[in-house]
């Protein structure tokens, strides 16, 4: 039996890459937080309140569920055209949510906020967000010149951008807090 080269265990590791998780990178010592845990206060029923912006988020994307025993977000997040977040905001104000009725798409400006400068693959809080993916999340504000876009932002590296309104995307719903 022949010993494997270097070159066929090389290329049986750069098969299994996609396969392993990648964690969130966060550079602590070097860039100063964004959103820092000290700027939410948790609400305790799956919604945290941004205490600089006064909004308050659910915790977990649309189609992930809050577990109330392990703070969790379960499930897996659900894809929407941009048509189908405004659909689903006004769903969960039919059913209601923490006691709420009034929840919505983000505008950009607010959705920007999340953004967790010091990490990436999230770039977002994940102590005040758990289980948010490294995905594209859609607002509610419209690309200025061309109407068939929406801008959203890629929480891999918080960056943001405008996409045509037909792509599937993950959404985080708002209100104003109280």
């Amino acid at each position: 039996m022949s010993k494997p080269t270097k070159k066929a265990t090389l290329s049986c590791l750069l098969a299994l890459l996609p396969l392993i998780s990648h964690a969130q990178t966060c550079q602590t010592s070097s860039i100063p937080a964004t959103t820092p845990d000290t700027q939410f206060t948790n609400n305790n029923n799956g919604t945290v309140t941004d205490n600089k912006t006064g909004l308050m988020w659910k915790r977990c994307s649309e189609g992930q569920t809050f577990n109330t025993g392990t703070h969790a977000c379960d499930g897996s997040t659900a894809t929407y055209t941009w048509q189908g977040v405004l659909q689903q905001a006004q769903s969960v104000n039919t059913a209601g949510f923490a006691g709420a009725n009034d929840w919505r798409v983000p505008n950009i400006k607010e959705l920007r906020s999340l953004v967790e400068l010091q990490c990436v693959d999230p770039s977002i809080n994940l102590m005040v967000f758990p289980a948010t993916p490294s995905a594209v999340f859609w607002s509610s504000s419209s690309y200025a010149d061309y109407s068939y876009n929406a801008w959203n932002v890629y929480f891999g590296n918080g960056s943001d951008d405008a996409d045509g309104k037909y792509y599937y995307s993950q959404v985080r719903l708002v209100r104003i807090g109280q």
